[in-house]
Formats: C-alpha cells, structure tokens, sequence
C-alpha cells in the first residue's frame, strides 16, 4: 500500500474563482447566493442560485476550447489548470503514470436544452455535430486528459452530489494500490438554466426563500431546501514518495474513504442510517486502524473528537440535515459527536451538485492545515433534531488532526473522505 499525498488544488465557485479567493470567502462568510441573473426567473417559484460570477474563460482557455465545450467542462479545465500549476506536476510526471477521475452528476445540460430548442425550432440538421461531445458527462475527464496527455486511467464517476467525492476517493485507491503515480480529480457542475430549476423545484427539493441570507439554511429549523450552485473543484494527488522525491507542496494527506449506499429511496436518505454512518466508518478505520492491524504510516492513536472537522453534506433540507446529525451520532457514538467541529460550506455557496464534493474536499483541507473551522452562516435558530456543534456565524480557530468530508447524493450514494496532516 502506498500513502497518498495532495499536491495541487484548483476551485472555480460562487464565491471566487480560485482557491485563495474561495477559502478567503469562506473564512468571511460570504454569501455566494443571489437571484438569478442568467434568464428571467420571474415565472419561477425559486428564483434564487449561487451562480458563478465574472467568469472569463479565456483567461486560460484558448478560443477553440470554449467554442466545443460546455460550461461544466470550462469550468473543470479552470480547476485542472490552477491545481496542476500549484502542483507543478506538469511536466514532472510520466504520461502512463497520470490519471485522471472527474465526475459531474448531470453533465452537459446547458449544450442538451440549447441543442433541444435547436431542433425544435431548426429541425434536425441544425443540431450541432458537437452536440454529444460536449453534453455526455465523461467529456469533462477526458479533456482534461488530453489536455495533460494523461495516459494512466481515466474515469468519470456519476454518483449525483457525491460525484466529487467518490472521483477523490477512486484517484485515492488508484494511487493507494499501485495503479498509477499521480491523479487528477475532482468534480464540475453547471445546471443553473430554466429546465434545471424547474426539474429540480417541482421535486420539492429548493429553498422557495427570496431573501438570500435566509435561503440556504443548513442545521436550521427555518431551512425549506436547498440553492442550487455551480462551479468545479479539482485535486492533485500523488503517491507520497514521488511528490517527495520532486519536492512538491503537500496540502495533506488522504488517509480514509468509505463508500457505501442507502438503497433505500431514489431522492430521501434513509432516516435509519446504518449505510451513511458505514461510509464515515469505514473512513475512520482506514485512516486509524484497530491496535495490531496498523500499516506503519498509519500507526496513529484514534484523534480526540475536539480535533476532528467534518465538512457536513448539510443541504438545508429538512431531512438531510436531521439524518446528517443522526449518522454522525452513530459512527462516532453521541457524547463523542458532540465534541466535533462541523460545518456546512453549503450555507455560502449553495449546493454545487456534482462540484460539491470536491471542493468541499478542498475546504476540509485547508481547515484541517490552518487550523480555522469555516463557518455555517445564517444559521440563527438551531433545530432540536440537529443538536450538534455546526459553528454557527463566525469561523473558529482550533487545532485539528484529521478532517472529514461527507457527501450524501440522490439514489442514496454515500462518500467519506478522510485527511490528515502529512
């Protein structure tokens, strides 16, 4: 078995366009909620999103890129290129030993509703050539491989908003085992159009809040549902020794991963919990293994809860949340769950679907290596069903040995990731 170490770290989100400008939104609690301004919203019961904003593509991307991709996979290439330059693992890496795993829950979708309308109104032959290439959700992984000439393994993962995490946790295992050196991953979404938000409303699943500061809500008892966002998050990582041996920065390192499902209900997490709290379970052994069965680099004493951050799913929907805390409660026992440092990023740049995972990943990372708990913001009346320490309001300074990651998507698709400090 082989340690695993991030390396690189790229973000696109709705409360900045690169990593220093999304953990600085963290950290002040910016709210990357607004109305819509892509389309006229005002036939829409939910009118509000976390959209990205001021994005320029071709700050990175050449013209011809943009004209033949669709704004999830721009937005995947963003993240890519900023972590492999933090990275700087271009170049430093064999082709047949860099892989890549990119996942998106939907894909496409603006390129499937432009190129529908096209051939409503156009008829058939006015239907893009490029139409496929850009919609089909692999596309994102794939041009990110072309563009590193990535000739390891190279995987897209459709878990729904688990998608980022199980990308990170298969690169973990890829490298873990020996399969490659060096992964690039992550996750990308962009769904903020009009069937999106009409699909995903009449599901019951949005906040129909028109105050942004009182939309997404996690661990809240006003909380509704959730604000969609969009944007990608992406991750280098690398086998310990190689990023050693090239001398590379080293955020952290993934210790754990736990992947499990509910299979219990295609929208609903299952309110008993005993596949949910498997994942974060699995996570910890991996990461702190029983007495005797410890790999060398692994032989840690299990951290006190006080140490630990969980980066929490925390959607603001009613059951998500009361699940969430639920789960929680069952893999660490109750007493010991009180003690963590949890918090929902969500609460600032909605839920980025797809995205989500991985830059939440990104969030626990920096968490878990500064030593700063982002906050949960807006969260004013706690609800007696999520009873546990979700740091309302304001970020807190405390040291921290490990971090958690929780993603939990449509289908019932469950992921933990686990990092501690290398």
């Amino acid at each position: 078995m082989y340690r695993v170490v991030i390396t690189g770290l790229g973000a696109v989100t709705p409360i900045g366009n690169d990593v220093s400008s999304f953990w600085k939104g963290l950290l002040a609690g910016k709210n990357g909620i607004d109305r819509i301004s892509r389309f006229d919203v005002s036939q829409f019961k939910h009118q509000l999103a976390a959209e990205v904003k001021e994005f320029r593509p071709l700050d990175r991307l050449d013209k011809t890129t943009v004209r033949k991709t669709d704004l999830f996979v721009q937005y995947a290439l963003w993240a890519a290129a900023e972590a492999m330059e933090d990275s700087g693992l271009e170049g430093a890496v064999a082709p047949e030993d860099l892989g890549v795993c990119f996942g998106s829950g939907i894909g496409g979708f603006e390129t499937f509703c432009q190129e529908h309308q096209a051939l409503m109104e156009k008829g058939p032959r006015l239907v893009t050539p490029l139409f496929i290439p850009k919609m089909i959700s692999n596309i994102a992984a794939g041009n990110i491989a072309i563009r590193y000439k990535a000739h390891g393994p190279c995987l897209s993962v459709t878990t729904a908003c688990a998608s980022g995490s199980h990308s990170i946790g298969e690169a973990y295992r890829a490298i873990r085992h020996g399969y490659t050196k060096a992964v690039i991953c992550g996750g990308s979404e962009a769904t903020i159009n009009p069937l999106a938000l009409a699909g995903f409303g009449n599901a019951m699943a949005l906040s129909e809040a028109t105050d942004k500061n009182a939309a997404s809500l996690p661990f809240d008892k006003r909380r509704s549902g959730f604000v969609m966002g969009e944007g990608a998050g992406a991750l280098i990582l690398e086998e310990y020794g190689h990023a050693l041996k090239r001398g590379a920065p080293v955020y952290g390192e993934i210790c754990g991963y736990g992947s499990t499902c509910d299979a219990h209900h295609v929208t609903a997490p299952n309110p008993c919990v005993s596949a949910s709290a498997k994942a974060v379970s699995d996570a910890l052994k991996e990461a702190f293994p029983a007495p005797g069965q410890e790999t060398p680099e692994a032989a840690a004493l299990q951290p006190e809860a006080s140490r630990i951050y969980v980066n929490a799913h925390g959607t603001g929907t009613p059951m998500n949340d009361a699940t969430e805390t639920a789960l929680l409660k069952a893999a660490f026992g109750p007493e010991a769950a009180s003690r963590l440092h949890i918090s929902s990023t969500k609460s600032m740049t909605g839920h980025m679907l797809g995205a989500a995972g991985a830059v939440e990943a990104i969030a626990a990372l920096l968490a878990l290596s500064q030593g700063v708990v982002p906050p949960t913001i807006n969260l004013l009346e706690p609800d007696p069903a999520c009873d546990l320490h979700y740091t309302p309001g304001v970020p807190e300074q405390t040291p921290l040995d490990l971090a958690l990651s929780v993603s939990l998507g449509f289908g019932g698709h469950n992921a933990c990731l686990a990092f501690r400090k290398a």
